[in-house]
């Protein structure tokens, strides 16, 4: 992820919420996507995988836990073949993290509500 197009992030999250899971509320159509992100929050980078996107947000697959409000910048290398386009397009995103969880395999999962977004062609 380019360091210029994502400068650091200077975060004030409320007091830390326990991670939990919330009811389903998203409110757009999502994709099952599985591609490669580096996630940067207020604690530094995670490697995380996606595993759905929409255009309101992306589930997150990460490898710690995130609290609850806190704002996260991430690009996602959308290949060329899964958007029909002559070549890849990255999409880097400013966000925040709305919803976290642990599966029964404790896996970190994060919901993101995407608030402002850029395309890079490549």
């Amino acid at each position: 992820m380019p360091e210029d197009l994502l400068p650091e992030i200077a975060v004030e999250v409320p007091e830390s919420q326990p991670c939990q899971r919330y009811p389903e509320m998203q409110s757009a159509v999502r994709f099952p996507l599985q591609l490669g992100v580096e996630l940067r929050g207020p604690d530094g980078a995670h490697a995380g995988e996606t595993r759905n996107i929409s255009a309101n947000g992306v589930l997150l697959q990460v490898d710690a836990d995130m609290p609850l409000g806190a704002s996260v910048a991430f690009s996602i290398n959308m290949p060329s073949q899964v958007l029909g386009a002559p070549s890849d397009v990255v999409v880097n995103c400013r966000g925040r993290v709305a919803r976290c969880f642990q599966d029964e395999q404790h896996h970190h999962w994060v919901g993101v509500v995407i608030d402002q977004y850029g395309f890079e062609r490549r």
